[in-house]
């Protein structure tokens, strides 16, 4: 029988799977950033809709230079992102 993960178990194996593709360090865990690759901090998004301005708002607190998102992100989104020089990520970028 195949024993199904939890939704933040699967989040927590995209981060990982994410920050090696990177090659950076995983580190998670809440208010900190979910992979480091020298200076730069990376945020890892494994939803099923895109990412909203609020995520972009809130990574730029954190100091977030780099965000992977699974689905994408908004126009507003992306906007802001450019705005605050965060490098937005999804599986279409190369």
């Amino acid at each position: 029988m195949n024993k199904k993960r939890s939704p933040s178990k699967r989040g927590i194996q995209y981060e990982k799977t994410q920050a090696k593709k990177h090659r950076a360090k995983h580190i998670g865990g809440p208010g900190k950033p979910d992979y480091e690759r020298g200076k730069v901090k990376g945020e890892v998004k494994n939803w099923n809709r895109p990412v909203h301005s609020g995520v972009i708002k809130k990574a730029k607190e954190k100091g977030i230079k780099e965000i992977v998102s699974k689905s994408g992100f908004t126009k507003p989104a992306e906007e802001l992102a450019k705005k605050y020089g965060i490098k937005t990520i999804t599986k279409k970028n190369k």
